[in-house]
C-alpha cells in the first residue's frame, strides 16, 4: 500500500467534508466526490449549525456532549466566522416552566433574569423575565462553513471532483463513504428524520447568538447569520417525508419568531426547506468498517457537533491500519 494511501470520500455533506479535510491533515491523498454535483448537500444545508453541546444534552445521550464539547474549536480552527458568544434558552410566559425542566437536563450554564437577558440581546429587553445562558457554545453558518472547508480540502491538495463521473472505488486504497441515507441499503437501521428551516431577512431584529424558544410540544430555534438573516429552525419530526413545508409547521416557525421579537413580522422569507436526516435507531453517529470501505453515518442532528470526532474515528482507523 502506498505511503500516501489514495482515499475517496463519498459525499459533500458535513461528515464528508470533516473527514475528507481531516483525512487530507493525516497525509492522505484526498478524492471527495458528491452525486448532487455540489459541497454542502442534502441535509447539511438546512442545518442550524450550532455548536451547543451543554444544550444538547437536554435530549441526547451524555455521550454526544463528552464527544462534542471541542467542537466549537475545531470549527474555529478550520473555517472563518465562527461565532463563540453562547447560546440563550427562554420561554413565553406560558411555557416558562420549561425552562426549568430544560435546566434539570443539561449544565454548564447560568440563570438570566429580564436585565441579564437585556444585556445580553438589547432586542430582547422587556420581552423575557427568565432564561439560561450557555456562555461557551457557538455556532456557525453551515454553507459558508461548508464550502470554506472545500477550499481548506484543496489547499491541502485534495482534489473536489463534483462535475465529472464518479471514480472507480478500485482506483483507491481506502474508501470512506458517508452518503447519508443513499447508504441505507448497506447499512441496517438507518432511517430518515426530517428537519424543517425557514430562511428570513428581518432588518429590524438584532441578535448575537442563537436563541432556543421552548415549548412542550415543538421547541423552535433562531440563529442569527450575516446581512440580518436568520435561520429558524425545529428541532426534528419523526417522518421520511421529504416534500414541502406544511402550512402548520410554517405557521409555527413563523409564530415562534414574532414571539421571540414582534419585529420578524415584517421579516421577508428568503427560503424554506426539508431536509432528512440519516439516523439510528439510537440517534447515535457510527463509523464502520468493512474491509477498506469506512462509513460514517446517521449524524441525526449532531451533524456540526459530532463530525469531528468522527472523522477522527475514521482518520485513526484508517492510518492505524496503515501501521
Amino acid at each position: 500500500m502506498n505511503a500516501k494511501p489514495r482515499i475517496l470520500v463519498k459525499g459533500a455533506g458535513v461528515a464528508g467534508m470533516t473527514a475528507a479535510v481531516t483525512l487530507a491533515e493525516r497525509g492522505g491523498d484526498v478524492t471527495l466526490v458528491d452525486r448532487a454535483g455540489r459541497v454542502g448537500a442534502g441535509a447539511s444545508w438546512m442545518a442550524g449549525g450550532m455548536l451547543a453541546p451543554w444544550c444538547e444534552a437536554e435530549s441526547a445521550p451524555a455521550e454526544v456532549t463528552a464527544q462534542s464539547v471541542d467542537s466549537v474549536d475545531w470549527w474555529a480552527a478550520h473555517v472563518p466566522d465562527v461565532t463563540r458568544e453562547g447560546s440563550l434558552v427562554l420561554a413565553p410566559a406560558r411555557d416558562v416552566g420549561e425552562i426549568a425542566r430544560f435546566g434539570r437536563r443539561t449544565s454548564h450554564f447560568t440563570q438570566v433574569g429580564g436585565a441579564e437577558i437585556a444585556e445580553l440581546e438589547p432586542d430582547l429587553a422587556g420581552r423575557f423575565q427568565k432564561g439560561l445562558f450557555f456562555a461557551d457554545e457557538g455556532h456557525v453558518d453551515p454553507r459558508r462553513a461548508l464550502e470554506a472547508l472545500g477550499d481548506r480540502l484543496r489547499h491541502l491538495g485534495g482534489h473536489a471532483n463534483m462535475d465529472d463521473a464518479p471514480p472507480d472505488d478500485n482506483a483507491f486504497d481506502w474508501v470512506v463513504d458517508c452518503t447519508g441515507l443513499n447508504a441505507r441499503n448497506t447499512l441496517e437501521g438507518l432511517r430518515g428524520v426530517r428537519g424543517e428551516m425557514l430562511l428570513l431577512r428581518c432588518p429590524d431584529v438584532v441578535l448575537h447568538r442563537p436563541v432556543r424558544m421552548l415549548h412542550p410540544r415543538i421547541p423552535v430555534y433562531i440563529v442569527p447569520r450575516a446581512d440580518h438573516v436568520f435561520m429558524v429552525g425545529a428541532t426534528m419530526v419523526e417522518s421520511e417525508d421529504a416534500g414541502g413545508m406544511t402550512v402548520r409547521s410554517m405557521m409555527e416557525l413563523l409564530n415562534a419568531a414574532w414571539t421571540l421579537h414582534p419585529g420578524f413580522a415584517e421579516a421577508e422569507i428568503l427560503e424554506m426547506g426539508v431536509g432528512l436526516r440519516p439516523s439510528y435507531p439510537d440517534n447515535m453517529p457510527r463509523v464502520r468498517r468493512d474491509g477498506r470501505h469506512v462509513f460514517i453515518n446517521g449524524m441525526y442532528r449532531h451533524g456540526f457537533l459530532l463530525s469531528p470526532a468522527r472523522a477522527r474515528e475514521a482518520a485513526d482507523l484508517i492510518f492505524g491500519a496503515q501501521g
